[in-house]
Protein backbone atom coordinates (compact mmCIF):
# COMPACT_ATOMS: atom_id res chain seq x y z
CA UNK A 1 0.00 0.00 0.00
CA UNK A 2 1.42 3.57 -1.22
CA UNK A 3 0.39 6.40 0.41
CA UNK A 4 1.46 9.97 -0.60
CA UNK A 5 1.68 13.31 0.56
CA UNK A 6 1.92 16.26 -1.88
CA UNK A 7 1.32 19.95 -1.36
CA UNK A 8 0.35 20.85 -5.14
CA UNK A 9 0.45 24.19 -4.01
CA UNK A 10 -2.62 25.06 -6.01
CA UNK A 11 -5.06 22.06 -7.35
CA UNK A 12 -6.15 23.49 -10.72
CA UNK A 13 -3.14 25.31 -11.77
CA UNK A 14 -1.06 22.26 -11.44
CA UNK A 15 -3.69 19.69 -12.30
CA UNK A 16 -1.33 18.45 -15.25
CA UNK A 17 1.17 17.94 -12.91
CA UNK A 18 -0.69 16.11 -10.47
CA UNK A 19 -2.25 13.99 -12.74
CA UNK A 20 1.05 13.24 -14.50
CA UNK A 21 2.01 12.05 -11.03
CA UNK A 22 -0.81 9.70 -10.60
CA UNK A 23 -0.49 7.84 -13.54
CA UNK A 24 3.25 7.49 -13.38
CA UNK A 25 3.39 6.20 -10.01
CA UNK A 26 -0.07 5.07 -8.72
CA UNK A 27 -0.09 5.55 -5.53
CA UNK A 28 -3.64 4.25 -3.55
CA UNK A 29 -3.81 6.77 -1.03
CA UNK A 30 -3.05 10.64 -1.50
CA UNK A 31 -3.54 13.29 0.59
CA UNK A 32 -3.13 16.99 -0.87
CA UNK A 33 -2.54 20.16 0.66
CA UNK A 34 -2.69 24.25 -0.23
CA UNK A 35 -5.32 23.24 -2.65
CA UNK A 36 -6.30 27.06 -3.21
CA UNK A 37 -9.83 26.43 -4.27
CA UNK A 38 -13.34 26.62 -2.95
CA UNK A 39 -15.28 23.48 -2.54
CA UNK A 40 -16.89 23.69 -5.80
CA UNK A 41 -13.80 24.42 -7.63
CA UNK A 42 -11.98 20.85 -6.64
CA UNK A 43 -11.22 18.83 -10.20
CA UNK A 44 -13.38 15.83 -9.13
CA UNK A 45 -13.95 15.24 -12.64
CA UNK A 46 -10.51 15.15 -13.69
CA UNK A 47 -9.55 13.28 -10.70
CA UNK A 48 -12.42 10.54 -10.56
CA UNK A 49 -11.29 10.08 -14.67
CA UNK A 50 -7.19 9.43 -13.26
CA UNK A 51 -9.04 6.60 -11.56
CA UNK A 52 -9.31 7.89 -8.07
CA UNK A 53 -12.12 8.65 -5.34
CA UNK A 54 -11.89 12.13 -3.45
CA UNK A 55 -13.00 13.94 -0.55
CA UNK A 56 -11.82 17.33 -0.03
CA UNK A 57 -12.35 20.41 2.13
CA UNK A 58 -11.66 23.40 0.09
CA UNK A 59 -11.20 27.32 0.59
CA UNK A 60 -10.99 30.18 -1.34
CA UNK A 61 -7.51 30.90 -2.39
CA UNK A 62 -5.75 29.80 0.33
CA UNK A 63 -5.27 26.61 2.36
CA UNK A 64 -7.85 23.39 1.15
CA UNK A 65 -6.76 19.92 2.03
CA UNK A 66 -8.11 16.59 -0.08
CA UNK A 67 -7.60 12.81 0.43
CA UNK A 68 -7.77 10.60 -2.66
CA UNK A 69 -7.66 6.96 -3.07
CA UNK A 70 -7.31 4.52 -6.15
CA UNK A 71 -10.60 2.84 -7.01
CA UNK A 72 -12.22 3.52 -4.05
CA UNK A 73 -14.22 6.20 -2.45
CA UNK A 74 -12.53 7.42 1.14
CA UNK A 75 -15.11 7.08 3.65
CA UNK A 76 -14.84 10.75 5.72
CA UNK A 77 -14.38 10.34 9.68
CA UNK A 78 -13.43 14.16 10.32
CA UNK A 79 -13.70 17.42 8.82
CA UNK A 80 -11.42 19.74 10.47
CA UNK A 81 -9.29 20.12 13.83
CA UNK A 82 -11.14 19.79 16.78
CA UNK A 83 -10.52 21.98 19.67
CA UNK A 84 -11.51 25.51 19.00
CA UNK A 85 -14.92 26.05 17.56
CA UNK A 86 -13.80 29.60 15.82
CA UNK A 87 -11.11 28.02 13.69
CA UNK A 88 -12.30 27.87 10.20
CA UNK A 89 -9.49 27.02 8.25
CA UNK A 90 -9.29 24.32 5.65
CA UNK A 91 -6.29 22.68 7.20
CA UNK A 92 -7.54 19.20 8.36
CA UNK A 93 -8.87 16.00 6.93
CA UNK A 94 -9.69 12.31 7.66
CA UNK A 95 -10.82 9.20 5.79
CA UNK A 96 -11.01 5.62 6.40
CA UNK A 97 -9.52 3.40 3.53
CA UNK A 98 -8.03 0.27 2.64
CA UNK A 99 -8.60 -0.99 6.70
CA UNK A 100 -5.91 2.41 7.71
CA UNK A 101 -7.17 5.61 8.89
CA UNK A 102 -5.86 8.40 7.14
CA UNK A 103 -5.17 12.20 8.51
CA UNK A 104 -4.38 14.55 6.08
CA UNK A 105 -2.98 18.02 7.28
CA UNK A 106 -1.81 21.57 6.08
CA UNK A 107 0.03 22.96 9.44
CA UNK A 108 0.30 26.81 10.02
CA UNK A 109 3.42 28.29 8.62
CA UNK A 110 3.66 30.57 11.75
CA UNK A 111 5.13 33.69 10.33
CA UNK A 112 5.87 36.30 11.24
CA UNK A 113 7.18 35.43 14.58
CA UNK A 114 6.63 36.44 17.40
CA UNK A 115 3.00 37.31 16.78
CA UNK A 116 -0.56 35.92 16.24
CA UNK A 117 0.52 33.97 13.68
CA UNK A 118 2.90 32.53 15.96
CA UNK A 119 0.33 31.94 18.80
CA UNK A 120 -2.04 29.98 16.88
CA UNK A 121 0.38 27.45 15.12
CA UNK A 122 1.52 26.60 18.15
CA UNK A 123 -2.31 26.05 19.41
CA UNK A 124 -2.75 24.59 16.80
CA UNK A 125 0.16 21.55 17.31
CA UNK A 126 -0.75 21.02 20.52
CA UNK A 127 -5.10 20.82 19.23
CA UNK A 128 -3.25 18.29 16.71
CA UNK A 129 -1.09 16.56 19.61
CA UNK A 130 -4.51 15.97 21.49
CA UNK A 131 -6.14 14.47 18.33
CA UNK A 132 -3.76 12.10 17.58
CA UNK A 133 -3.47 11.39 21.18
CA UNK A 134 -7.31 10.15 20.45
CA UNK A 135 -6.43 8.52 17.69
CA UNK A 136 -3.45 6.23 19.17
CA UNK A 137 -6.22 5.27 22.04
CA UNK A 138 -8.40 3.61 19.45
CA UNK A 139 -5.61 1.04 18.21
CA UNK A 140 -6.61 1.88 15.03
CA UNK A 141 -4.07 1.42 12.02
CA UNK A 142 -2.95 5.45 11.60
CA UNK A 143 -1.56 7.57 9.20
CA UNK A 144 -0.93 11.17 9.84
CA UNK A 145 0.45 12.76 6.65
CA UNK A 146 0.87 16.27 5.34
CA UNK A 147 2.67 19.59 4.96
CA UNK A 148 3.76 20.19 8.92
CA UNK A 149 5.59 23.52 8.92
CA UNK A 150 8.48 22.31 10.47
CA UNK A 151 12.04 20.88 9.62
CA UNK A 152 12.51 18.63 13.12
CA UNK A 153 16.20 18.83 13.37
CA UNK A 154 19.39 20.26 11.52
CA UNK A 155 19.02 17.37 9.07
CA UNK A 156 15.96 18.43 8.00
CA UNK A 157 16.94 21.79 6.41
CA UNK A 158 20.26 22.82 3.84
CA UNK A 159 21.15 25.68 6.21
CA UNK A 160 20.61 25.82 9.62
CA UNK A 161 22.00 29.20 10.78
CA UNK A 162 19.92 30.65 8.30
CA UNK A 163 16.22 30.17 9.37
CA UNK A 164 16.42 29.97 13.76
CA UNK A 165 14.35 33.39 13.76
CA UNK A 166 11.77 31.88 11.04
CA UNK A 167 8.61 30.01 12.70
CA UNK A 168 8.96 26.81 10.83
CA UNK A 169 12.31 25.96 12.59
CA UNK A 170 11.69 27.51 16.12
CA UNK A 171 12.54 25.33 19.08
CA UNK A 172 8.81 25.34 20.28
CA UNK A 173 7.87 24.45 17.12
CA UNK A 174 10.19 21.99 16.77
CA UNK A 175 9.76 20.54 20.33
CA UNK A 176 5.67 20.24 19.51
CA UNK A 177 6.83 17.87 16.53
CA UNK A 178 8.90 15.84 18.48
CA UNK A 179 6.24 15.45 20.99
CA UNK A 180 4.20 13.57 19.12
CA UNK A 181 7.18 11.18 18.59
CA UNK A 182 7.82 10.97 21.93
CA UNK A 183 3.75 10.00 22.23
CA UNK A 184 4.53 6.77 19.93
CA UNK A 185 4.40 7.88 16.07
CA UNK A 186 7.10 7.40 13.65
CA UNK A 187 8.58 9.63 11.01
CA UNK A 188 8.56 6.92 8.79
CA UNK A 189 11.13 8.59 6.05
CA UNK A 190 13.68 9.53 8.99
CA UNK A 191 13.07 5.91 10.18
CA UNK A 192 14.43 4.09 6.79
CA UNK A 193 16.84 7.13 6.74
CA UNK A 194 18.17 8.38 9.37
CA UNK A 195 21.27 10.05 8.66
CA UNK A 196 20.24 11.11 5.03
CA UNK A 197 19.44 14.72 3.82
CA UNK A 198 16.10 14.65 2.17
CA UNK A 199 14.46 17.44 1.40
CA UNK A 200 11.00 17.59 0.40
CA UNK A 201 10.28 21.51 -0.62
CA UNK A 202 12.69 23.73 -2.57
CA UNK A 203 11.87 27.68 -2.78
CA UNK A 204 11.62 29.08 -6.44
CA UNK A 205 13.73 32.11 -5.70
CA UNK A 206 17.99 31.95 -6.11
CA UNK A 207 18.03 28.67 -8.25
CA UNK A 208 17.49 26.10 -4.65
CA UNK A 209 16.37 22.66 -6.80
CA UNK A 210 19.71 23.04 -8.45
CA UNK A 211 21.97 23.78 -5.19
CA UNK A 212 19.42 21.32 -3.14
CA UNK A 213 18.83 24.35 -0.89
CA UNK A 214 16.00 22.57 0.59
CA UNK A 215 13.67 21.61 3.86
CA UNK A 216 12.02 18.71 5.26
CA UNK A 217 8.55 19.87 5.88
CA UNK A 218 6.19 17.28 4.51
CA UNK A 219 5.53 14.14 6.60
CA UNK A 220 4.24 10.64 7.27
CA UNK A 221 3.86 9.91 10.91
CA UNK A 222 3.07 5.85 11.49
CA UNK A 223 0.89 4.87 14.72
CA UNK A 224 2.53 1.81 16.39
CA UNK A 225 0.60 -1.04 14.80
CA UNK A 226 1.44 0.64 11.52
CA UNK A 227 5.43 0.81 11.90
CA UNK A 228 6.17 -2.87 11.45
CA UNK A 229 4.69 -2.69 7.98
CA UNK A 230 6.84 0.41 6.91
CA UNK A 231 8.89 -1.35 3.83
CA UNK A 232 9.59 1.78 1.95
CA UNK A 233 9.58 5.72 2.13
CA UNK A 234 11.42 8.38 -0.57
CA UNK A 235 10.36 11.51 -2.38
CA UNK A 236 9.43 12.54 -6.36
CA UNK A 237 11.66 14.96 -6.29
CA UNK A 238 11.96 14.42 -10.70
CA UNK A 239 8.12 15.80 -10.86
CA UNK A 240 9.98 19.03 -8.85
CA UNK A 241 11.75 19.72 -11.61
CA UNK A 242 9.01 19.88 -14.17
CA UNK A 243 7.99 23.18 -15.82
CA UNK A 244 4.88 25.07 -13.83
CA UNK A 245 6.05 22.50 -10.48
CA UNK A 246 4.98 22.93 -7.18
CA UNK A 247 7.76 23.81 -4.51
CA UNK A 248 7.05 20.52 -2.83
CA UNK A 249 7.86 17.25 -3.79
CA UNK A 250 5.14 14.71 -3.29
CA UNK A 251 6.70 12.64 -0.04
CA UNK A 252 5.52 8.83 -0.38
CA UNK A 253 5.83 5.25 1.96
CA UNK A 254 4.87 1.97 1.45
CA UNK A 255 3.28 -0.27 4.04
CA UNK A 256 2.97 -4.27 3.57
CA UNK A 257 -0.66 -5.49 3.81
CA UNK A 258 -0.32 -7.65 7.25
Amino acid sequence: MRIATYNVNGVNGRLVNLLDWLADTAPDVVCLQELKAPQERFPLAEIEAAGYGAIWHGQKSWNGVAILARDAQPIETRRGLPGDAQDTQSRYIEAAVGGVIVACLYAPNGNPQPGPKFEFKLAWYQRLRTHMQWLASTKQPVVVAGDFNVMPTDLDVYAPERWVDDALFHPKVREAYARLLEDGWTDAVRELHSGERIYTFWKYLRNALARDAGLRIDHLLLSQSLKPRLQAAGVDRAYREREKASDHAATWIELSET
